[in-house]
């Protein structure tokens, strides 16, 4: 079905096709055309539905009111949620979001910023994949407004809106610890990315600054390509190489998921035969019995300064850096506690 278009409001409108352009772009009053006549033209928009041609009417003005999202996996508890709210914020700016999953591959992740330009949208809001480098470089030296998210790229300076890992990790290690464990493990991905190096370099910090064991063999690395039946045989494995076992950190929140089925796999008890933290919060660690610890995100303020980056960048031309790490919260729940010391008094 043919859409409706300026000339047949125009048509029925009894105007010229300049003067409905004109009043659908807000320029009734500039171009001082009769309120009588505005109110006319958008009451036949209205309708007859009239929708603009985003690509169009960014030829015509330079601007779609369009932002590029780019995570790594929407399906993912927390880049679902921050997508949901990054939607909500966008809209007080009256801007659309349009938005795709990376996989973490870095063929997806070029094919998407290859659809956005196409799109012309206004602005990018990125999680970028492995090796994303000259794509971003790019992105900043055409003057692009762009900010990152989840992580940066150390080589490149660019807005980014990021938690602090490097404390996340820090502060489950030293809990861990305090409440008495001290056989742990620890269970993230291959990935090199700047985020999850900070996890791991926080947690062996806290270790360390607390004169922790922490041998090689207590660290198991998830590749994120395999398929979830994989990676709960890996982390089941894992476990079994460790006789005594009494704590396991998941570096991300779909790894925590993993671990639960592994957990419940070997016929162990979480909270009693082991303790169990996840970076990054999720519905089931909350629903689960016993609920899972885990360093929480704040996914609202998340969400709120990605798009007040990104508008900042859209209305300034002085492109200054903006880069904002937020603290993580360790929200504490039952798969820690029955190791608690009883202090004398």
């Amino acid at each position: 079905m043919k859409g409706i278009s300026i000339k047949d409001i125009a048509k029925q409108a009894g105007v010229s096709p300049t003067t409905v352009s004109f009043v659908l772009n807000g320029k009734a009053k500039e171009k001082r055309i009769s309120e009588q006549v505005s109110k006319k033209i958008l009451k036949l928009a209205a309708k007859l539905k009239y929708k603009p041609n985003q690509l169009a009417r960014g030829l015509r003005t330079g601007k779609t009111k369009t932002i590029g999202l780019i995570v790594e996996d929407i399906a993912n508890n927390f880049f679902a949620n921050v997508a949901k709210i990054v939607e909500e914020e966008a809209d007080k700016f009256g801007y659309k979001v349009l938005y795709g999953s990376t996989e973490d591959n870095l063929a997806k992740a070029k094919g998407l910023l290859e659809v956005l330009e196409y799109r012309q949208v206004d602005g990018y809001i990125i999680t970028p994949t492995p090796n994303l480098d000259k794509e971003i470089e790019m992105l900043k030296n055409a003057r692009k407004p762009m900010v990152l998210m989840d992580r940066y790229l150390p080589q490149i300076p660019t807005n980014y809106v990021m938690v602090d890992n490097f404390q996340g990790g820090y502060d489950v290690a030293e809990y861990l610890l305090k409440l008495g464990y001290s056989k742990i493990a620890l269970v993230t991905t291959t990935s090199e990315q700047i985020q999850m190096k900070e996890r791991l370099n926080g947690f062996t910090a806290a270790m360390k600054a607390h004169q922790a064991n922490f041998p090689r063999k207590m660290l198991k690395k998830i590749p994120f390509s395999g398929t979830r039946e994989q990676a709960v045989d890996q982390i089941s494995d894992f476990i079994k190489t460790i006789p005594d076992l009494d704590a396991i950190f998941f570096a991300t929140n779909y790894l925590g998921v993993y671990g639960i089925e592994s957990i419940k796999q070997l016929g162990m008890t979480i909270g009693e035969d082991i303790a169990l933290v996840s970076f990054d919060d999720h519905d089931l660690f909350r629903l689960h019995t016993p609920s899972i610890t885990c360093v929480a995100q704040p996914i609202h303020d998340i969400a709120r300064n990605l798009i007040q980056v990104l508008m900042n960048e859209l209305n300034d031309n002085n492109h200054q850096l903006n880069q904002v790490v937020l603290p993580a919260t360790l929200i504490k729940r039952e798969s820690c506690s029955k190791r608690v010391k009883v202090v004398a008094g």
